[in-house]
């Protein structure tokens, strides 16, 4: 079964049942079933979609997508449509035309200055790979350490307690997504999103996370992916920089001429991606002092939880949870409380641990990932509530970036310095009283934990609001609020606190600076940030052009 897309028209079909001891063999099968066809009159087909269904815990199956190459599926197609007409069907059939990303190709002018880009995250990478596939010879610029470094210094974090205020879970190549194990889910339906896809696997990620319905690269694999991600930019012309930070921009009559590195460096420029992270606030700082328009924005906030992982697998698979096709179990949990806050979880992390996040001294973050093969002990995820403008002291546009270390200041002496985490146990989190020691189930946390109460760490909203939650998300998930589940503090990071104002053709009010991706404000994971840095890409390679 070959893995790249037939060029032209297919035929999907969603819903393919597969039953566990079923192989995936038995697919063609079912596919002529379900046109109406012999087997032999399909060419060829293609798995687009893996899922599992757990929703009846005695008949757990896998759910296929597939595309079906014919000899003319316009024709057959028709003969579908006239025979299933007026029935009710389990199986969505229809057309799928190919989609192809088509780059355009420009002629570098060297009379203009090269496109700079700020951050290597997910938007900032893939804008500097399609504006080097253009031919426009970018520099992207990234005020961390190359990815080879940065994994020192989280590891030294981790065991030490000594931060790196420039190199750690926030900052440095691949942004913070590399430390979040590579989740890939996203529900954009935008058609960029098949070329990141492509480009993730030629980087060295599983084809499987082209049709796998959860996919993840896993967090020690991610690094090998943006390192061949930054050598292909520089292979194509373009170059890359770390250790170089965005310090200032000259302004000439409402339009950006040069970009300032390390306070001393000038770059001539006429295009500037900002495609800088949720955390990076002394940057956010500098454009507000440069009148760059911005906005206070939404955001969450919340804890970590964690439970082991078989303690989830069981609650998801009932008897299937050992059985060796099925992956490390997940779930996906929200509820709208009667006091307006709506409590979800998120960055789920099957077979995972829970890590130590924070870029600044004396404030705590947490965040969770897991590694590629998803077996550690414990499965963890973020219990996050929402929180917005009106919440914070302010109508300031960094007000939310002031409520966040307020808060992270709390959680580090909540958890007696160095980085220790607050932790307290959800049976007595519930009962309102201090944890005193851990029973079956540990943190995965390190440089280490603090037994204590989570009061005082968040606001009393937020600990009401998760209080009111876990009972309800135990009803959806047997045993979620389970007493010797671990409560992990906090996590402050989900997405920015600020939103980069830009118009229709991605520019801000200053002309030729591109606010992009998860920190500017327009996207919320490593796949929508992606295409979010494609866009605004496409349209200064349109400018160029």
């Amino acid at each position: 079964m070959k893995q790249r897309m037939p060029q032209k028209n297919s035929i999907r079909i969603d819903e393919i049942d597969l039953k566990l001891e079923e192989s995936e063999s038995v697919l063609s099968e079912k596919i002529a079933e379900i046109l109406g066809i012999s087997r032999c009159e399909i060419i060829d087909y293609v798995v687009v979609k893996r899922a599992v269904d757990s929703r009846d815990k005695r008949k757990i199956q896998f759910v296929y997508s597939v595309d079906v190459k014919l000899s003319d599926p316009e024709k057959y197609f028709s003969e579908i449509l006239l025979r299933d007409k007026g029935k009710v069907l389990r199986h969505r059939v229809r057309l799928q035309p190919p989609y192809e990303y088509e780059i355009k190709e420009v002629l570098f002018d060297k009379n203009k200055s090269r496109p700079v880009v700020i951050g290597t995250g997910p938007s900032g990478l893939f804008a500097g790979l399609l504006l080097a596939k253009a031919g426009l010879k970018p520099i992207v610029v990234e005020q961390g350490k190359k990815v080879e470094e940065r994994v020192k210094d989280v590891n030294k974090f981790f065991t030490t307690g000594k931060l790196n205020v420039k190199s750690n879970v926030q900052f440095g190549e691949g942004g913070a997504g590399t430390f979040s194990d590579g989740k890939l889910h996203t529900v954009i339906n935008n058609p960029r999103k098949k070329f990141v896809f492509e480009e993730l696997i030629e980087a060295g990620a599983s084809p499987e996370i082209g049709i796998d319905a959860q996919p993840h690269i896993g967090t020690d694999k991610l690094r090998e992916v943006v390192k061949n991600i930054r050598e292909k930019i520089i292979e194509l012309g373009g170059e890359v920089r770390f250790e170089t930070c965005l310090t200032d921009i000259e302004i000439r009559d409402e339009k950006v001429v040069a970009a300032v590195f390390n306070g001393n460096e000038k770059i001539l420029v006429d295009d500037l991606i900002l495609a800088i992270g949720h955390s990076a606030r002394d940057t956010y700082q500098m454009l507000y002092d440069n009148k760059l328009a911005m906005e206070a924005k939404p955001f969450s906030m919340g804890v970590r939880i964690e439970h082991t992982a078989e303690m989830i697998n069981r609650a998801q698979y009932g008897d299937f949870y050992r059985h060796p096709k099925l992956p490390t179990a997940r779930y996906r949990l929200a509820v709208h409380l009667e006091n307006k806050r709506s409590v979800y979880s998120f960055c789920m992390c099957p077979g995972g641990t829970v890590v130590a996040a924070a870029s600044e001294e004396g404030r705590l973050v947490t965040n969770g990932m897991s590694e590629k093969a998803q077996d550690g002990k414990n499965s963890n995820s973020a219990l996050l509530v929402g929180v917005s403008p009106s919440d914070f002291e302010s109508e300031h546009p960094l007000a939310g970036i002031k409520f966040q270390r307020y808060w992270e200041e709390k959680a580090y002496q909540a958890g007696g310095g160095n980085y220790k985490a607050p932790t307290q146990l959800v049976g007595d989190f519930l009962e309102n009283r201090p944890s005193v020691r851990f029973k079956n189930i540990s943190s995965t946390y390190k440089p280490g934990t603090t037994l204590t109460t989570l009061n005082g760490c968040l606001p009393d909203y937020i600990l009401a609001s998760l209080r009111e939650a876990l009972p309800i998300f135990s009803r959806k998930v047997k045993g979620f609020a389970n007493p010797e589940a671990v409560l992990v503090g906090i996590e402050t990071r989900s997405s920015s606190p600020v939103r980069i104002v830009r118009d229709e053709n991605f520019q801000s009010n200053i002309k030729g600076i591109y606010p992009a991706g998860e920190g500017a404000g327009y996207a919320g994971g490593i796949i929508s940030a992606a295409i979010d840095g494609l866009k605004v890409a496409e349209t200064v390679i349109m400018n160029h052009g």
